[in-house]
């Protein structure tokens, strides 16, 4: 059972800084994608930004694009998310997201979220 659990969220005032992370641990696996999403308070899930494991690409939603960076540590199976420039709009849940193969089974994981809260 792959696992993934996230960690680094917190209260922040608006302009500063947090580093959210997730790691994916479980039985032999290959990471195809991981990502972070995030849900407001009444609205849906979306979209923030994508890392392919190989390779290193990445994908950012519009607006966070200048702000965000995500990134990978092979060695630790770990994305993180460095978010600066925090506004009260960033305020949601944030969820980590992976693609992941186990053996010929490729599937799609969910960490339980960590909360974000930008003050103003």
């Amino acid at each position: 059972q792959v696992q993934l659990v996230e960690s680094g969220g917190g209260l922040v005032h608006a302009g500063g800084s947090l580093r959210l992370s997730c790691a994916a641990s479980g039985p032999t696996f290959s990471t195809y994608t991981m990502a972070w999403f995030r849900q407001a308070p009444g609205k849906e899930r979306e979209f923030v930004a994508r890392i392919i494991w190989r390779g290193g690409g990445t994908y950012y939603a519009d607006g966070v694009q200048d702000r965000f960076t995500i990134s990978r540590d092979n060695a630790k199976n770990t994305v993180y998310l460095q978010m600066n420039s925090l506004k009260p709009g960033d305020t949601a849940v944030y969820y980590c997201h992976a693609v992941i193969t186990v053996g010929s089974v490729t599937d799609n994981y969910w960490g339980q979220g960590t909360q974000v809260t930008v003050s103003s």
